[in-house]
């Protein structure tokens, strides 16, 4: 895998409609806190926009890191197995 864009969380700023502009052209969103994923079928049943970034944004009220795309799936936070199956590893 190639990572095409890298962004430092602590020096670049995502709220919630530059958050909301990252879904554009992603079918799939899991959304992880520590062993709890959440995860959206954006495709056929988005939910509205302040569930998604009730799930998307940290408590500093930017993008939670790590964010990953990965084809038309957006990672919000970490989960070892998550990471896991999406990187396919």
């Amino acid at each position: 895998m190639t990572v095409t864009k890298k962004v430092d969380a602590t020096k670049t700023r995502y709220g919630d409609d530059e958050a909301l502009a990252l879904l554009a052209d992603i079918d799939t969103l899991i959304a992880a806190k520590g062993k709890k994923i959440e995860t959206f079928d954006l495709k056929n049943d988005r939910p509205n926009d302040a569930t998604l970034l009730a799930h998307m944004m940290g408590p500093t009220g930017n993008l939670r890191a790590p964010t990953a795309r990965v084809g038309r799936t957006l990672v919000v936070g970490f989960n070892e197995e998550v990471y896991a199956r999406i990187l396919g590893g």
